[in-house]
């Protein structure tokens, strides 16, 4: 019987996270399933607010997997996601004394990284 492989996974989690998971996916989508070094030489290129909070998750799993003595120049992104997270509710005057919600989204952002075999 052949004996299931205990693979290693470092990860990172960003709860309440300043931006809205929509503008986070589209930075995570880029980088989805790329090795480390890519990951981060496309998220300093980016000129978006959402790549410089993906970047310091990434580099952030890239410690916890140092701390788990993993090989860094293997890793590569297994799992990225962008969770919703809670959402500050506002209301705002208009015109005829109607009143329109201003909804401020967080998200929960996730980044998982394992060793290529």
């Amino acid at each position: 019987m052949a004996q299931a492989t205990q693979e290693k996974e470092a990860r990172a989690i960003h709860r309440n996270a300043p931006i809205s998971p929509t503008k986070a996916r589209q930075v995570m989508n880029l980088i989805r399933g790329k090795d480390v070094g890519t990951a981060l030489a496309i998220l300093q290129g980016l000129n978006k607010r959402a790549a410089r909070i993906v970047e310091k998750l990434l580099k952030s799993a890239i410690a916890n997997a140092e701390m788990k003595d993993m090989d860094i120049d293997n890793l590569y992104i297994k799992d990225i996601r962008a969770d919703d997270g809670p959402m500050l509710k506002r209301y705002m005057p208009r015109a005829y004394g109607r009143a329109t919600m201003i909804r401020r989204r967080y998200s929960h952002l996730t980044i998982k990284l394992a060793e290529r075999q």
